[in-house]
This record gives structure tokens, sequence and C-alpha cells, in this order.
């Protein structure tokens, strides 16, 4: 009988309860929205996303939100449309008691700024773009090109990311041009010469190479020796110099070589690899020699 009578206890503040759910719902239903609160989640001192121009924004697009009834407010609608801005990454709409609609909104990150000719525009992770303009700015990785949906900008952000996450190499570039998706140039801090890493794959090799040049070469021949490296080859850094084009296979370049000799190529890898080079080149130059040869027997 005592079991009982706590069921039936139990039963009745349920059917109360449920009752209230839904008295407390009909009754926020009949409201009238009176005010709208709107927060910034990722606010900071570059902000560029306000609560009032958040209103402005719901207000150029036809949505009013004080004095219409609680009910009769779509929560997902309103998200959809401010989603729509570029400026912003994330909304959530929250309808409160009393009358209240938060509205909490996050505004976009960028990742990397893109000068495509005339335009310029910041990138959030997710590709979405923010024309830039005078009022903002933020210190993020600078690409000049022309993307398009099949070679989109997002498509370097693996490579911009390892960049960054490298303190010599974040230090080292100043900006990426894309000059096509089989050339990607890296313009250097350090001034007189770019990098060209080819595609955007495989980057962890080619940055170890460059790397390599850096420390083994550039010392000896000298900073301004060369105006273009390249590192788009496997097992190979080819560089262009300023004044002539001198193209041995440097087979084992070493720092206590103090003969070493004029470099166009620096082969990288086994010193098998290496050799496979070099009887190309021996070719070349016994033919050129047979030449030289037979013009002196005539």
């Amino acid at each position: 009988m005592k079991r009982l009578i706590q069921y039936s206890i139990l039963a009745v503040l349920a059917v109360a309860l449920t009752v209230g759910i839904l008295w407390a719902r009909e009754k926020s239903r009949g409201e009238l929205c009176t005010s709208v609160d709107v927060e910034v989640v990722n606010a900071d001192s570059t902000s560029f996303v306000t609560p009032q121009g958040v209103l402005t924004d719901l207000k150029g697009q036809g949505i009013k939100l004080v004095g219409k009834h609680m009910g009769d407010i779509n929560a997902s609608d309103i998200e959809e449309a401010l989603k729509v801005s570029p400026y912003l990454e994330n909304a959530d709409i929250v309808k409160c008691q009393d009358g209240k609609v938060l509205i909490r909104v996050s505004q976009l990150v960028p990742v990397v700024r893109v000068f495509d000719g005339e335009d310029s525009y910041y990138m959030n992770r997710a590709g979405k773009r923010m024309a830039a303009t005078t009022y903002y700015h933020c210190d993020v990785p600078v690409v000049q090109g022309h993307f398009t949906r099949k070679y989109p900008a997002t498509r370097l952000l693996p490579l911009i990311d390892y960049v960054e996450n490298d303190s010599l190499l974040r230090s080292l570039v100043t900006m990426y041009q894309v000059r096509d998706t089989n050339n990607i140039i890296i313009v250097p801090e350090l001034s007189g010469h770019v990098v060209n890493i080819g595609n955007a794959d495989g980057f962890e090799n080619k940055f170890a190479k460059l790397k390599q040049f850096y420390t083994q070469v550039m010392p000896k021949r000298g900073w301004n020796t060369y105006d273009t490296i390249s590192v788009k080859w496997n097992h190979q850094i080819v560089a262009t110099r300023r004044v002539k084009a001198v193209a041995p296979v440097l087979e084992d370049y070493s720092e206590d070589d103090e003969q070493a000799p004029d470099m166009e190529t620096m082969t990288v890898g086994t010193a098998a690899e290496a050799k496979k080079a070099e009887p190309q080149q021996d070719n070349k130059k016994n033919e050129k020699d047979q030449k030289n040869d037979n013009k002196k027997t005539t």
C-alpha cells in the first residue's frame, strides 16, 4: 500500500511537471520579444564585429525581433541568415524567458590574406572570405596569386601551417607568390633571391633541403650569388646564378672544402643517386672537346 501511494505521488508530480512545462511554453509563445542581446564570443582587441553591427545586419535582411511573438521567432532561420555574413563564422540563437533573445556570434578568424590582382581579402580556415578594408588589419601570412574552385587558396594552408610552426622558417618567409600550381614562390626576409618550392606537396622534404642549402652553401658562395633557389625536384637543389650559369653536380659538399666549385645544382641524397647525373655531363663535355678537336684539325 505504501509503495502504491509513492507511485501515485510520483505520477501526479510527473503530470504536474509536464503541464507546467506546456503552460510555460505556451505562455512563452504568447510573449512578445522585448529585447535582443548580442554577444561576440571571440571578441578581442582586434575585433571588427560589434553587437550593433550584428543588429544592423539583421535589419538589413528585413529581420525584426523586438515586438514579435516569441513563438514566431525561428532561431534556425536567424542563425542561417547571420552565417551568410562574411564577417561571421558561427551564430547561435537562444530564446530566453521574459521576452529576451540572446544572439551569440563568432567573428571570422583570418589565417591568411590573399592579394588577387586588384582584390584583397582575408580567408579563414574553411575558405570563407572577408574583404580587406582600411579599418581592419590582421597580422597573418600573405599570399599573392589567382585561385579557383579547382585550385582554392585552402590548398596552401598545410604548407603555411608548417612554416608558421617552425620558428626558423616563420622568421624567414615574408610572403608566398603562386604563379601556377607547379610554381609556388617564397619571398624570404633575406633580400636578393626567391625560393621556388614547386607544388604544395612534399614540402617537409623541400624545406629540409632549403635549410641544408642555407647552412652549407650560401655562407661560402655568398648571399647575393643566386637570384632563384629551386627545391621543387627530388634530391636536387637548382640555383640560378646572377652573372653566369655553371652547372656541375656537387656530390658531397663540405663546409671544410675551401676549394668547392661554383655551383648551379646541388644533389641531395646518397652518393649513388648523385653519380647518376655525372656520366651525362661527362658525355656532353667529351662531345664538345671532340668538336673542338675536329675544328683544329680542319
